[in-house]
């Protein structure tokens, strides 16, 4: 197997992936065993220290003041420095002196009575540990700030050994972090292989043969490659996908009837906004509270969707007020993952255990998210609509709204749809509803009541259990909320982007590097406090964040940055070095291969194929699934009750545009991770599963793709072993080497065989999917080639970004 630029041909059963599987597995815990991290020269505090006690220590002397044992938190310096309410004259902390350390001396103690964590707790310090603390302690126990909670500032660039190596600033951290490990970079990738990489990156889809052929004939400039990917309707595009699973974005309210829901204006608006590079200040701030922003246009009020594309209820049973809680508490918890990256869930039924923010912290948050008019039962309310649009939660999209939304969002034809949707449907609540929407769209949005709402402490989180009153604020850990600021949404807005406000940028710029190299600089994405990993190149991080900040918030300038250091576009070879010094490649020492997004599996297959649709926005499609799916797994009631597959060039959509029912999501798309939008998600899995290949081997989608192309291919030219090489660079980028010729011209002349004696099995392989056939192609020839390019489909090459 080579990882370089000849990548071959590999293909391995489910059953070898399940026994290689068991093997690693098994190996990972026997070396596991023995693994002893070296002790370090210098201890420090958030990167040795910190991680023990939070781990051990701070459920029972951390934040929480109401599970607090004996009085002790050992989380701040002055609470662990000073003298022990029950045991007067000691301290539990003595920086100088681990022997007079009282905390010390019952980590240490024999006494199952005396020590720390008691035995109860299942939980236990190493040895290694507790010399760490040990040292730290006769230091001076310096305590450090939470690095997260500080506001990040631009290092000087490091000294680095290979100075030619680095392209822009990030190469000199990267570099650093390299060499002070002993690791080399790899080999520059090739045009070909960086072309590829960049299509998917920006536009998440391949690059065509002709764009491939035309950059072998004119070179390699990644500069004008990616200035002309952000002038690609695509983009924006690819761009929304991840903005979908954080904005838990779905076409259905969930809970268990599951009604259908008309969003999709909003996911179009988040695409115009990627497309004209809206500043991401103005991003947030305009779906935190674009209702709020004096003089706010039907723009701004349709960019709030994001803070109502939760979960409704529509269970007539329903308790409204329980769920208009659950309601605000959702946009709380999607404000600390998505924006701060903090877990601010962890304090809505008591103080956070490891993070300084407390309930009440927790509820002064929620304030923000409480006053908005809405009930927790999706229904007519008399008299609601006679409210005027700026305080509106659902906001009407009727004909003579078309020609002003058409400057941002694509509007097709809002009634041929829905009267799709109607048909066979039972007559009664829903149908009416729905042929008010054939007439005008409901988008739901956010607006304030004309009385402010009052907000308590909920006890135990409980939507009845009113505490104390509380008024809006933020935690002051992360950055104090001023009072110089309205109370409101906008006010909140303004605090994220607050040039103190040391979360915001870092988390974004974290996000982006995620969605490129896989993996965060920050691992834990949604948790930046002090439960998640230290950043693997915090200089980095910081530096990125304060350019971020610099330039304008501008998005596409941070991408640029990335995309033209040497970093990003290395070699994704992997050398017997990496291995031994980087197994994980922490240090990206190589750019990380992976597996393409569920959306961009689906993306490449119908663009190579010549079956994509590119019509921009509008309603989300329903594609092939089994069939039952829906009818099993269904109340049935409601206008979802019954699965209707869409038909023509809607079947040949983008991934984004597929429909999402909540309690039944597309199988094949959650076969390959993809979030089934319940709450905000930040990561998705990334999981290797014999499923996996199964949907690559039986999927209509690629079958019918497969046969389409296939088709294509021998119409213009009827010799079928000349259509493989085109379908191999149409698919992987690039063109087969001798070895991979002839294995897939073995594999041509084994089907043609077996379907000139077969015919009518050959008819059964290309009667796949509604794209019409073509009989004037002989159907052995057809049959032949479609199987070919279903192998092409199933390489390892073909679904990943190298």
């Amino acid at each position: 197997m080579n990882f370089g630029k000849g990548v071959k041909i590999f293909w391995i059963s489910p059953i070898s992936v399940g026994v290689i599987c068991m093997v690693l597995i098994l190996g990972c815990k026997e070396s596991g065993s023995q693994n002893v991290l070296e002790f370090p020269d210098q201890i420090s505090y958030n990167l040795h220290v910190r991680p023990i006690l939070s781990e051990n220590c701070f459920t029972c002397h951390g934040p929480d003041a109401n599970k607090r044992e004996a009085g002790l938190r050992l989380d701040i310096a002055s609470e662990a420095y000073a003298a022990l309410k029950e045991s007067p004259g000691k301290h539990a902390i003595i920086p100088g002196s681990s022997a007079e350390s009282l905390a010390f001396s019952r980590m240490i103690s024999s006494d199952p009575e005396e020590k720390m964590p008691p035995p109860t707790s299942n939980l236990k310090l190493s040895d290694q540990q507790i010399k760490l603390i040990e040292k730290w302690i006769d230091g001076g126990a310096v305590y450090e700030p939470h690095w997260a909670f500080v506001s990040p500032q631009k290092a000087p660039l490091p000294k680095v050994k290979n100075e030619d190596w680095a392209q822009n600033e990030i190469d000199y951290f990267v570099l650093s972090k390299m060499e002070e490990v002993g690791l080399d970079p790899s080999v520059m990738s090739d045009d070909l292989t960086l072309l590829r990489r960049l299509y998917f990156d920006l536009t998440g889809l391949p690059p065509s043969p002709e764009e491939l052929d035309d950059l072998e004939e004119n070179g390699m400039v990644p500069e004008a490659v990616i200035d002309q990917l952000f002038q690609s309707a695509a983009y924006g595009e690819k761009m929304a996908v991840a903005w979908m699973d954080v904005s838990r974005y779905a076409d259905s309210h969930g809970y268990q009837d599951d009604y259908y829901r008309t969003q999709w204006p909003w996911r179009d608006w988040v695409i115009h906004a990627y497309n004209k590079n809206m500043p991401y200040d103005q991003f947030i701030t305009w779906q935190l509270a674009g209702d709020l922003i004096p003089n706010a246009g039907k723009e701004q009020l349709l960019a709030t969707g994001f803070n109502r594309n939760h979960k409704i209820t529509e269970e007539s049973g329903a308790i409204d007020e329980e769920y208009r809680v659950m309601y605000a508490i959702d946009r709380t918890n999607t404000l600390g993952k998505a924006i701060l990256g903090v877990t601010l869930e962890c304090a809505q039924c008591h103080d956070h255990k490891y993070d300084p923010i407390s309930q009440k912290e927790y509820f002064q948050t929620y304030a923000f998210f409480n006053n908005v008019a809405e009930w927790g039962i999706e229904e007519k309310k008399p008299g609601f609509s006679k409210k005027s649009p700026a305080k509106y939660p659902l906001m009407e999209i009727s004909d003579k709204d078309v020609e002003e939304l058409l400057q941002f969002i694509n509007m097709p034809d809002s009634a041929s749809r829905v009267n799709r949707l109607m048909t066979g449907m039972t007559k009664g609540a829903n149908y009416n509803s729905l042929l008010d929407e054939a007439k005008v769209l409901k988008v739901a949005v956010m607006g304030e009541p004309d009385s402010i709402r009052n907000t308590y402490i909920l006890e135990r989180g409980a939507y009845d259990a009113h505490g104390e009153k509380v008024e809006p604020g933020l935690p002051a850990s992360i950055l104090p909320f001023p009072d110089s600021l309205p109370k409101n949404r906008l006010g909140l807005s303004k605090w994220l982007f607050d040039e103190g406000n040391p979360l915001t940028a870092r988390v974004f710029v974290n996000r982006v590097w995620q969605e490129i190299f896989g993996v965060g600089i920050v691992d834990t994405p949604g948790d930046f406090g002090l439960q998640g990993n230290l950043p693997t190149n915090q200089e980095l991080l910081d530096w990125l964040a304060v350019d971020f900040i610099a330039h304008g918030w501008d998005i596409q300038y941070l991408l640029k940055k990335i995309m033209l250091s040497s970093t990003y576009q290395q070699s994704s070879m992997v050398k017997k070095q990496h291995l031994t010094l980087d197994p994980e490649n922490k240090y990206l020492a190589r750019f990380p291969r992976r597996r393409l997004k569920a959306e961009e599996i689906r993306d490449l297959i119908l663009a190579s194929s010549g079956l994509l649709n590119k019509e921009i926005g509008g309603p989300s499609v329903k594609t092939y699934q089994p069939e039952g799916l829906w009818e099993a797994a269904t109340s049935g009631r409601g206008n979802l009750s019954k699965f209707q597959l869409d038909t023509g060039k809607y079947l040949y959509r983008r991934g984004l545009y597929t429909f999402i029912k909540r309690t039944v999501p597309p199988p094949n798309m959650i076969l390959f991770d993809a979030s089934n939008r319940d709450a905000c998600e930040v990561e998705r899995l990334k999981t290797s599963t014999p499923l996996q290949a199964l949907v690559m081997m039986n999927d209509p989608v690629v079958l019918e793709a497969s046969r389409v192309f296939a088709s294509r291919l021998l119409k213009m030219d009827p010799k079928p072993e000349r259509g493989i090489a085109y379908a191999f660079y149409s698919i992987i980028g690039r063109k087969p080497d001798e070895t991979e010729r002839e294995i897939l011209s073995n594999h041509l002349t084994s089907f043609l065989g077996e379907y000139s004696d077969d015919k009518e099995k050959a008819k059964k392989i290309v009667d796949v999917g509604k794209f019409p056939l073509m009989d004037d192609i002989p159907v052995e020839k057809h049959a032949a080639l479609a199987q070919v390019i279903t192998l092409i489909y199933n390489l390892e090459a073909s679904i990943t970004k190298a």
